[in-house]
């Protein structure tokens, strides 16, 4: 169990025995806490649902949704009915002809209580469901992404610790960093895609146009939509990291990326376009973290470039030290 909870040291001599059944505990570990983060989020589905339904729009004030019977334009009735009971109100408190008075008065009480049946605000859109089992399929579906989100952390580290006796002191001393750090920002991804990405590209798709559709969106399309787009942005966030490994081993390095931007901005355009919407809003969302992260990737291996050089620098000079000038 101790080799479960930390990584085997490069010193340790494992037989290919040994390595099954580490990688079998570790797979077992990676299973437990897949199956606990599994119950939470079921058990909170109500929660995760009602934060995927945020990026939703309202219904417009002018349309109706058929199935619900839920149509904006009761708000602007119900806006409208207390207007009129206001004008009412003030004609029977100005008339002086008692019977006046008393009508003006029963009116506007009148269209007052008409008014609390009505919307205050206009109803919220929320997904449909279509099959007999759908929502319970896709209940269970959002639990079993978000429980690989959550439980993303723990499985970064128990496949770092399964790898990390294959490493070397000096690249342990790189690879730990790289390691605590790409949880964070494909947590950071998730976050951008989540607060964003989605709310305005869901405002565009779903009111492109919207005067001419009966707009509706099926719970599973929608879920995988942004799930999907979520996890996308999650990983383009490691981009850093995986420049920063090549240029570790020696295929790139800061002049490369400056040099090669022009390629670098269609090949961006490229993964934007492949990934979850082909709207030009979700995919200019999308492809801006894109050039942001390739900016600051440029910056970052410039600056391990001139570490390099001055520790090659260093190293090289104190070799010459070393030697006998005789």
């Amino acid at each position: 169990m101790s080799k479960v909870l930390r990584p085997i040291g490069h010193e340790d001599r494992l037989s290919i025995i040994d390595h099954l059944d580490e990688l079998r505990s570790r797979l077992i570990v990676c299973g437990i806490f897949l199956v606990i983060a599994f119950a939470v989020c079921f058990w909170q589905n109500h929660a995760l649902l009602h934060a995927l339904n945020r990026s939703l729009p309202a219904t417009p004030a002018t349309s109706t949704n058929h199935i619900s019977g839920s149509t904006g334009d009761l708000v602007n009735e119900r806006r409208g009915l207390l207007k009129t009971a206001k004008a009412y109100t003030a004609l029977a408190a100005t008339s002086r002809d008692p019977a006046a008075k008393q009508a003006y008065a029963q009116a506007a009480a009148g269209m007052a209580e008409a008014a609390k049946a009505l919307p205050q605000e206009t109803a919220k859109r929320l997904p449909i469901t279509i099959g007999v089992g759908e929502p319970f399929t896709t209940t269970l579906t959002v639990a079993a992404y978000f429980a690989l989100l959550f439980a993303l952390p723990v499985l970064i580290y128990e496949a770092y610790a399964f790898v990390i006796p294959a490493l070397d002191p000096r690249e342990k001393r790189f690879a730990l960093p790289l390691m605590g750090v790409a949880p964070a920002l494909f947590l950071v991804g998730v976050a951008f895609a989540y607060f964003i990405v989605l709310p305005p590209a869901v405002r565009f798709l779903q009111g492109y146009n919207s005067e001419n559709f009966d707009i509706l969106v099926q719970a599973k399309t929608f879920y995988t939509f942004q799930i999907w787009t979520m996890l996308g942005i999650g990983l383009v966030f490691q981009l850093p990291l995986a420049l920063l490994g090549l240029q570790r081993l020696g295929v790139i390095n800061g002049r490369t990326l400056t040099k090669n931007w022009r390629y670098a901005t269609v090949i961006m355009a490229v993964i934007a376009a492949a990934m979850p919407g082909a709207d030009p809003v979700t995919t200019g969302l999308e492809m801006l973290p894109l050039v942001l992260l390739y900016l600051a990737s440029i910056v970052m291996l410039r600056f391990a470039d001139r570490r390099a050089a001055a520790r090659a620098a260093a190293e090289s000079s104190q070799f010459g030290d070393g030697l006998d000038p005789t």
